[in-house]
């Protein structure tokens, strides 16, 4: 499991992130406060708090390519 924070403030950068996600074939989460969606949600998503990074769990041991794609929405 690989963790980091994630910050998506726009609605591209959800369909972005969205996309990338979606291709893997892992399980990714995303929780904020004391809520967690499954990341390929793009209505999940939605329902969490934006307007500041969102903790993102990626549920491998793997991850090192997905972390290089996503490492535009990375806020760590």
């Amino acid at each position: 499991m690989k963790k980091t924070n994630v910050m998506l403030d726009s609605i591209s950068a959800v369909k972005k992130f969205v996309n990338i996600v979606s291709k893997y074939d892992y399980e990714v989460d995303l929780a904020s406060g004391r809520y967690a969606v499954d990341a390929k949600s793009i209505m999940g998503i939605f329902s969490l708090d934006l307007s500041k990074p969102i903790q993102l769990t990626a549920h491998t041991d793997d991850a090192d390519k997905f972390f290089d794609e996503i490492k535009e929405f990375i806020a760590d």
